[in-house]
């Protein structure tokens, strides 16, 4: 687990925009890599262009990107998805910074449906159940033209859920309440800008230790679903808790 004010800030001269590695290959994920841009008032120079998809999330502010062509309203919990090849250009309407995660996900093996190019509003998007008392709603997926991976946000209500894992890989960002992230025998505190990485098959709780929801933002390969977890046989629960 880690932070923004952990990563170190890069910057191009003339551009708005400040951006700081929080999850990737140093953290022994080498399929994702997770940032945090914070774009200052103004237009910013073109970003993206590579051989990767990459997801864009506004955590804060207001702003406008243009991603393909099109120009796209950008205020909180608005997702994007640049396709590989595409540059995008964010400009902030001010007067405060507008803040974005961005993951790059992987490079994709066919040409695929690219799907319609367009902003997600999160608000706008279904609830679905993740189990019996938490819920999600999809950001990216194969709706959108994504290809590689699956972006969405969930919410978890006070309280501890049994040990469980995933048979992917993720990388999340903690978007609102306090928690307690219990992996690999250690027990972290995780709070808005929490940044974390979910090796696959690794058992873990994301305990709720407040009393509003927590809401994570999640990224994970292979695609799917997100509420597809598997609960820790009672054996190895007891093993590790000793």
């Amino acid at each position: 687990m880690t932070d923004e004010s952990s990563a170190e800030a890069h910057r191009i001269d003339g551009d708005t925009a400040t951006t700081r590695v929080t999850i990737g290959p140093g953290f022994g994920c080498d399929a994702l890599e997770q940032r945090v841009i914070r774009f200052a008032p103004g237009l910013s120079k073109p970003h993206g262009g590579g051989s990767r998809e990459e997801l864009l999330f506004a955590v804060s502010g207001m702003g406008t990107v243009t991603v393909g062509g099109t120009r796209h309203e950008l205020g909180p919990e608005t997702g994007i998805l640049v396709a590989p090849g595409e540059h995008y250009e964010v400009e902030n309407q001010g007067p405060e910074e507008l803040v974005l995660v961005s993951v790059l996900a992987l490079e994709p093996d066919d040409d695929g449906n690219e799907g319609e190019r367009r902003a997600v509003r999160l608000a706008e998007q279904r609830a679905y159940p993740a189990g019996k008392d938490r819920e999600f709603r999809y950001v990216a997926n194969e709706d959108v033209g994504c290809r590689t991976v699956t972006q969405f946000v969930g919410s978890i209500p006070p309280g501890r859920a049994k040990p469980h894992y995933h048979t992917y890989e993720e990388v999340a960002y903690i978007l609102e309440g306090e928690g307690v992230l219990h992996i690999g025998g250690e027990s972290s505190t995780v709070r808005a800008g929490s940044c974390i990485h979910f090796p696959p098959r690794e058992p873990h709780i994301l305990e709720n230790v407040g009393t509003g929801t927590l809401r994570v933002l999640g990224v994970f390969h292979p695609a799917g679903d997100p509420s597809m977890a598997y609960n820790v046989p009672e054996a190895q629960e007891e093993e590790e808790s000793a």
